[in-house]
């Protein structure tokens, strides 16, 4: 049993030992030795290892193997949870079947990796003013770190919506009196960290030497996607825009649309003119069991794929894997006839009818799988590490489709510009051949799931569209209660914090 850890514990300090250095990012960072919080950033080098400190949590994968994208997809009516039963990782079975409980489910291990987050990005604002260092480049992180945390508590509201809203670091009894924020003050702070740190971030970043670090455009669509969260459209397509420019052609942050969509999820394609957000992984680490959330490989690639897979003559290279996130057959109808189909979903029912391969059935397995992020042979780490915890795939976060179809929605529904709305919503079909359809909201809607499926956007999707109820009622969703996760039962323990009143509490 993987030990527990309270919100609070990661104040403490910080210990510069558990940086994930991916080697074709920025993040190439390898420190020795531990060195407290209250003796370290004394220097430009002390401040700049901080930041890293602080954007290594965005790649943040638990010890249990939760990830963002694995419980939300779970969650989805895109997945199952899947897997070798229903024990296998109860917290994502929980999520997808809708059984949560204050002690059962993935919300432990979200609200701790986005607090770890904040709470990194507490200690170096607190600590920049007095760093000796370039004013120029302490403006810079700054930005970042007010990004960054504008970023963590974005994902933080969706999930929970009544949570502590913390703006530096806290010691002592403090933080165990910390109170649940209104949910507007933790808007209104994500939209001032972010207005703040734009200006003071760069147009772009070097690819050969700061891959994976904020620009202007990442604050930008962040900023638009917390807009449009809170239903306000206008400020949302104003935002989103910015990121897109005009749609088709190189924005002003050198943001395109790939010409191939198949392209967008080549493990060596890393960091494309797609790219807006992408979380950098390696095969080069060294992780191993003792450590699953130490290592610097994408677990994901090896979760997701068919359990005992054979690969016989004409089959991909598939890695045997463990089964979780099958396709559901409704996400599998709605792309049957799409050009997106064999990018996006692993048809193992026609590999094992064509006698190409073979596999064993999981838990609510339907023979189709999610072929975006599935491992490969050829991508498999053999050296010091694990290689099923060292895979070198990246994860986009935000890339320009995304943002497209988001900026379409906030026209759509904030009776905005339906021509521009139109040129959005086509491009992205455009892009795999589709001919042109209006820009309805119901048709937005459709396009972000065949374009982003499995990416894990659905299931925060339909809970902004109010769909979530309708889509998932036949997992147990029940309306007004699932649309949040409960509070994790052990920061109850000892601290100020209730309970949602979806789970039993007050609040």
């Amino acid at each position: 049993m993987k030990p527990h850890i309270k919100l609070f514990t990661v104040i403490a300090g910080l210990s510069f030992l558990s940086f994930q250095s991916c080697s074709d990012s920025f993040l190439e960072l390898k420190p020795r030795g531990t060195d407290l919080e209250e003796n370290y950033y004394k220097n430009s080098q002390e401040a700049y290892n901080g930041l890293v400190a602080i954007y290594d949590i965005v790649g943040y994968q638990a010890a249990n193997y939760t990830t963002k994208i694995l419980a939300a997809s779970a969650a989805s009516d895109d997945h199952y949870a899947g897997g070798g039963g229903s024990s296998d990782q109860p917290q994502i079975q929980a999520w997808s079947d809708y059984s949560l409980t204050p002690a059962v489910g993935p919300q432990e291990d979200l609200w701790q990796r986005n607090y770890m987050g904040i709470m990194r990005a507490n200690v170096l604002l607190q600590k920049l003013p007095d760093i000796q260092m370039d004013e120029q480049q302490k403006r810079r992180f700054t930005a970042e770190s007010k990004a960054l945390r504008a970023y963590f508590y974005f994902d933080l509201i969706r999930y929970f919506r009544n949570i502590p809203l913390i703006q530096e670091p806290l010691a002592g009894d403090a933080i165990y009196q910390v109170l649940q924020a209104a949910p507007a003050d933790v808007y209104a702070l994500m939209e001032k960290d972010l207005t703040e740190a734009i200006p003071d971030l760069p147009l772009t970043v070097s690819l050969q030497k700061e891959a994976g670090r904020f620009s202007q455009g990442t604050a930008k669509a962040i900023l638009g996607k917390v807009y449009l969260q809170q239903e306000k459209f206008t400020q949302a397509a104003a935002e989103l825009a910015d990121v897109n420019g005009t749609p088709g052609q190189s924005s002003p942050y050198g943001y395109r649309l790939l010409d191939n969509y198949g392209d967008i999820f080549q493990v060596d394609n890393k960091f494309n003119s797609e790219s807006i957000l992408e979380i950098s992984f390696t095969n080069t680490s060294i992780g191993d069991w003792p450590c699953i959330q130490c290592t610097e490989g994408n677990i994901l690639n090896i979760m997701i794929g068919p359990r005992s897979y054979g690969q016989g003559a004409g089959a991909p290279d598939y890695v045997a894997g463990w089964g979780f996130l099958p396709v559901t057959e409704n996400l599998a109808d709605a792309m049957r006839n799409d050009p997106r189909y064999p990018y996006t979903i692993i048809d193992m029912n026609k590999l094992v009818a064509e006698g190409k391969a073979s596999y064993t059935p999981g838990y609510m397995d339907t023979g189709y799988f999610l072929e975006k992020y599935a491992g490969r042979e050829s991508n498999r780490w053999t050296g010091v590490g694990t290689y099923e915890l060292n895979f070198p795939q990246n994860l986009y976060e935000i890339r320009l489709a995304d943002t497209y179809l988001l900026e379409a929605e906030a026209l759509v529904r904030g009776g905005g510009d339906a021509t521009r709305a139109a040129a959005l919503l086509n491009a992205v079909r455009a892009r795999v051949g589709l001919g042109s359809v209006a820009a309805t909201f119901e048709n937005i809607k459709r396009e972000r799931r065949l374009e982003l499926a499995g990416e894990g956007h659905r299931w925060f999707d339909l809970v902004r569209w109010g769909d979530a109820a309708e889509a998932l009622s036949n997992r147990g969703f029940v309306a007004g209660k699932h649309e949040v996760l409960p509070i994790p039962l052990l920061e109850l323990d000892n601290t100020l914090l209730e309970q949602n009143k979806e789970y039993g509490g007050t609040k």
